[in-house]
């Protein structure tokens, strides 16, 4: 489905005419996305400049990523990124204020006081406007429950509301906006995610934090390319849109995917298997044995499982008074209970599920949010977060993380067949002013998928663009 005023902005001499006629139309800026699998320099050429305020503590972490990458380090403190510049042809630069780049790192680790913050203004504010189209806006900091006191808490705190507001105001022009608070002893798992959130993987992504932690048992290695390379995933729901993408991005980084749908989607499902050289599992999740099944199938075919990815699901929207119960028993029934029942009938004990496996659920910002017509929707997309949530520190000692993805308004055929101003309104909703592609949360899925991600496991991560409902 084309976006007109998407299309329209990509015309620099109507973009200049709507500007200077102050229309308030929103003329939303076409967001650099990634294309083919991960590569090993995936920064390539980019200019990232990185500064930290006091008792900034992450310097090295940053530098050990930034390099490897492909990136050019513009610091003030040239040290701790010297040796991996010259290591990988990649020398730092001196930063000042004049300097221009493709993303802003703020180091806030060491920050404790709300005096401390004023750092936060001093990098930002002669920098920002200057930052590069669809660039990158990410702050470090650490953990607000691990503070030592509630006036450290409140500081650390502080960092998410600055950057939520952040990427509201750089998101049109296509950049985003996260923060990391990255837990004392999980530096060295910063890495990964940092790679992730400064490329163009993360394209739809913005507003978010993420927590860092050693809450699962670290992962043996973490490639940077290939890194599914002889592991098993299965896709639920995997014969079109989300699952379908999430399916052939995971294909690409090496894993041998099982595309899991109903009987009634033979075609389109072993459509997906053939192009992907993956296998073809046919089973309606919602019917009774479902869960044993799978758990069955994939240990007898596949010798275990990796990866599991449940993007199967459904709407049955009615008001709550006008809703049968038919409507309320298939979406929680299908959204939460069957995505618990595979689960559990794998992540047991003597389950297929391999160690430092990953399980990556599809939520929605109605589970965050609500909305209305949806309280059958919202309450399994909610609970499937809970799930999450507590699952993950009942495996964590397997290595096993857990995690909730909630897409926002992505462009699918469901969201084609919605009324045009339904559907135009949506759409603006965000602080990127566009919908998201089903590649948009794959490449999300894909990256929680990784051995690199072993420091996030029980959050959720909205992929919506920063959409202005639910925050």
């Amino acid at each position: 489905m084309s976006d007109f005023l998407l299309e329209l902005g990509q015309n620099p001499t109507a973009r200049q005419v709507i500007k200077r006629l102050g229309l308030p139309i929103p003329v939303p800026q076409k967001l650099a996305r990634a294309d083919g699998p991960w590569e090993e320099r995936e920064l390539e050429d980019r200019v990232v400049l990185y500064a930290g305020g006091p008792g900034a503590a992450l310097a090295d972490a940053v530098a050990a990523t930034l390099a490897p990458a492909g990136a050019t380090a513009m610091v003030a403190d040239l040290a701790p990124f010297a040796a991996p510049g010259e290591a990988w042809g990649r020398p730092p630069r001196l930063l000042d204020e004049s300097s221009a780049g493709d993303a802003l790192v703020f180091d806030a680790s060491g920050l404790a006081s709300p005096d401390d913050l004023r750092a936060l203004y001093d990098f930002f504010h002669p920098r920002v406007a200057h930052l590069a189209r669809c660039g990158r806006v990410v702050v470090l900091g650490r953990p607000p429950g691990d503070a030592a006191s509630p006036v450290e808490a409140a500081t650390r705190q502080a960092l998410d509301g600055f950057v939520r507001s952040v990427a509201k105001e750089i998101g049109k022009k296509g950049a985003t906006a996260q923060t990391v608070y990255v837990a004392a002893g999980a530096e060295e798992r910063l890495g990964p995610v940092l790679r992730y959130l400064l490329s163009p993987r993360s394209a739809y992504m913005t507003g978010q934090p993420l927590v860092v932690a050693a809450t699962a048992a670290a992962a043996p290695a973490r490639p940077a390319t290939r890194p599914l390379h002889g592991k098993v995933a299965l896709v639920t729901g995997a014969a079109r849109g989300i699952g379908e993408a999430t399916a052939r991005r995971l294909a690409e980084e090496g894993a041998h995917v099982v595309v899991l749908d109903r009987p009634a989607d033979d075609g389109p499902a072993s459509r997906v298997a053939r192009d992907i050289g993956g296998s073809t599992l046919l089973v309606d999740v919602s019917e009774p044995g479902a869960a044993e099944e799978i758990a069955r199938r994939l240990a007898k075919d596949h010798g275990g499982v990796d990866v599991i990815v449940h993007s199967a699901g459904v709407t049955r929207d009615k008001t709550l008074a006008k809703m049968g119960e038919g409507h309320w028993d298939q979406a929680i029934g299908i959204n939460l209970a069957a995505s618990i029942a595979i689960t559990e009938a794998c992540a047991r004990e003597a389950g297929p599920l391999r160690d430092h496996g990953r399980v990556v659920l599809l939520s929605s910002i109605a589970g965050v949010a609500g909305n209305f017509g949806q309280t059958n929707y919202a309450a399994s997309k909610a609970g499937v977060i809970g799930y999450a949530r507590a699952l993950a520190a009942v495996v964590a000692g397997r290595g096993i993380t857990v995690n909730a993805v909630a897409p926002g308004f992505i462009e699918t055929r469901l969201t084609a067949a919605m009324p045009v101003m339904t559907r135009e309104v949506a759409r603006r909703m965000a602080a990127l002013a566009q919908a998201g592609q089903p590649l948009d949360v794959a490449e999300l899925c894909t990256f929680l998928a990784s051995p690199g991600s072993d420091g996030v496991t029980g959050q959720v991560l909205r992929i919506c663009g920063g959409n202005l409902v639910g925050g």
